[in-house]
């Protein structure tokens, strides 16, 4: 199975994908990911200068753990203006719509969220 394939496969059935954002960082840091139209999607939490969104912004490549699986990734900001984020709040609503995770399903649909959204690719 290609990377990618085997990525968004995880990504659809697993909550909290390990991410490691550019070179610097030593460990992997859990956090929410989704997908549409089969691209995987993730926005940051933390709005912090050393958050994983602004590490990416320095250096866009990083990796991706899926429970055991390591795959190197290359993260690409999404413009704020861009339309698929109406799809993107869409996808974490449907994911994250259970219990706890529905109150901040409705917190990382608002705009200081959306304005820190990543897509990833394989490489």
């Amino acid at each position: 199975m290609e990377s990618q394939e085997f990525l968004i496969n995880y990504i659809k059935h697993h909550n909290l994908i390990g991410i490691k954002a550019g070179s610097s960082r030593s460990k992997f840091l859990e956090i929410w990911m989704v997908v549409f139209d089969n691209m995987i999607f993730a926005r940051s939490w933390g709005l912090k200068e050393n958050s994983w969104y602004n590490a990416f912004l320095r250096d866009s490549r990083g990796q991706l753990k899926c429970d055991h699986v390591i795959i190197d990734i290359i993260a690409t900001p999404v413009l704020k203006m861009d339309p698929i984020h109406e799809k993107i709040n869409m996808a974490y609503l449907e994911k994250y719509n259970s219990g706890q995770n529905a109150y901040y399903a409705q917190g990382i649909i608002r705009h200081a969220h959306i304005k820190r959204t990543m897509r990833f690719d394989a490489i």
